[in-house]
């Protein structure tokens, strides 16, 4: 029997690596939007600390250059947020592109491999039907060796 052989298995070698490097993306895109929702959490923790620090100065005696200190910190505190909510969002962004990406990727795998799978089919098929002819071919050869056995020796 002959080997089956898919003739664009070279091409779903490709697209299976595209879809590992796809994944490795996707991966790295989700790790760099924990590190910024990670970064953007530590600025509202210490912003809170701010607000805290705040109202404890408020409670003792007014020391207004402290005052002014505190609140100049939290709006600083507040451009850091706004602006690290940006890099989530870029983030977040970039992630859903890598998405995207690998599902683009993924598909066009699996049109691939649905290919080689007809392929496969198709062979057997031709296999079956040359094997049948081979079968027909040798029950031909024998029932007509058969009739000259019994001319010959009848």
């Amino acid at each position: 029997m002959a080997k089956f052989r898919y003739r664009m298995q070279s091409i779903l070698n490709i697209k299976y690596q595209f879809e590992t490097q796809a994944k490795m993306e996707v991966g790295r895109a989700q790790m760099r939007l924990g590190e910024e929702e990670d970064k953007l959490q530590k600025l509202i923790d210490r912003k809170n600390a701010y607000l805290e620090e705040g109202r404890q100065m408020r409670k003792k005696a007014l020391n207004v250059n402290d005052l002014r200190d505190n609140r100049n910190a939290m709006l600083i505190m507040d451009e850091m947020i706004m602006a690290q909510r940006l890099e989530v969002a870029r983030a977040e962004e970039a992630l859903e592109e890598a998405r995207a990406k690998l599902t683009e990727i993924m598909q066009e795998r699996k049109m691939h491999e649905k290919l080689k799978e007809k392929a496969l089919l198709q062979f057997l098929e031709e296999e079956k039907a040359a094997e049948a002819k081979v079968v027909d071919e040798l029950t031909s050869y024998t029932y007509g060796q058969r009739g000259k056995e019994s001319e010959n020796g009848g």
